[in-house]
């Protein structure tokens, strides 16, 4: 059955750009906001903020409460999927809830955000202080006239919820990620974020000449990766599998002869990698296919890394774990085949 995603928020929050991405993806778009500028044109009147408001309540109060949601379900046809933008009123959220075909999206950002947002588009009419943006919120949120805009009666019948705190990309994904729960035809067989990670750590790890385990680590900073490592000498020196490394080249036991060892860990090459290269990694993530060592913890903790997740636990690895957590670093373990 063909879907319909209804849209509702506040203020700047976004609603047009979660429209003008489901349209991109074949939804027909429809605006209880249209209705009522027809009916402005027609007056031939100018279609403002203000005057949009009142005619919608006018209208509301002379024809119905869900006057505006009935105009448009008329129009709509049982093959395609729709998104309907602008839903203010809590009958009009109910009469398109009543087709059993909409999910009602409440969509979300912070006060200052969505004043920054209105500030940028440079509207006649909009307010200029954020006080004054403030009482024109609550205004819309809680009228006191049933044939007003009651906003937060609308947000309180939505079963979906799209916070639009962060840029185009975070939004794109939420909505992707929304529409994958409500019909199958938009589920999107695809790695997470860490899987995806983790997953490009293993193939990192395959450059490693270590004879004795494979390792690697990858930095990610706003889901794209600026650095990688993998455990072997140092720049200049023979591989670790061409002699390179005594320690390596004798099969130490586990946890022994380490003062012989010649080798840079995983994770010591991807913060040394950016540093050479002049990058910071304040506030990454480190991916990493085993959890990190005691001196590698150290690095980690003072190159400023916010959070390291990792695969596989590393032998003598509890004391380096708790350090982190007591550094304030966010631990957390993956487990993908190894």
């Amino acid at each position: 059955m063909a879907i319909i995603i209804g849209l509702t928020g506040e203020n700047c929050a976004g609603k047009g750009t979660v429209a003008e991405y489901l349209v991109k993806k074949g939804f027909y778009y429809y605006s209880l906001s249209d209705v009522i500028r027809e009916e402005l044109a027609k007056e031939g009147k100018e279609i403002t903020r203000e005057a949009l408001i009142a005619k919608g309540t006018e209208l509301r109060r002379m024809f119905g409460a869900d006057v505006l949601a009935k105009r448009i379900v008329a129009k709509l046809q049982p093959d395609r999927n729709y998104v309907i933008d602008s839903i203010r009123n809590p009958a009009e959220a109910k009469t398109l809830l009543a087709t059993g075909r909409m999910t009602l999206v409440y969509v979300t950002a912070s006060p200052e955000n969505r004043f920054e947002r209105m500030k940028a588009r440079k509207r006649e009419g909009d307010p200029k202080s954020f006080e004054a943006f403030k009482i024109i919120d609550q205004l819309e949120l809680n009228s006191s006239d049933e044939f007003g805009q009651r906003l937060s009666e609308v947000f309180a019948l939505a079963t979906k919820k799209i916070t639009n705190d962060s840029g185009f990309r975070e939004l794109y994904d939420a909505i992707d990620a929304m529409l994958s729960e409500i019909s199958a035809e938009f589920k999107i067989e695809r790695p997470s974020w860490d899987v995806y990670f983790m997953n490009i750590a293993k193939v990192v790890a395959s450059r490693s000449n270590c004879l004795k385990r494979h390792v690697a680590a990858v930095i990610v900073k706003d889901k794209r990766i600026i650095s990688t490592g993998y455990n072997g000498t140092p720049r200049g020196i023979r591989n670790c599998n061409e002699g390179g490394c005594p320690r390596c080249s004798s099969f130490a036991d586990s946890g022994t002869k380490l003062e012989e060892c010649v080798c840079s860990h995983a994770e010591e090459n991807a913060i040394v990698q950016a540093a050479y290269h002049g990058i910071s990694i304040k506030g990454a993530t480190l991916y990493s296919t085993f959890s990190p060592c005691l001196i590698c913890t150290k690095m980690i903790i003072n190159a400023g890394i916010s959070e390291v997740i990792y695969n596989a636990d590393y032998p003598l690895g509890e004391a380096p774990l708790k350090l982190l957590k007591e550094a304030g670093i966010t631990v957390r373990k993956i487990s993908l085949e190894k």
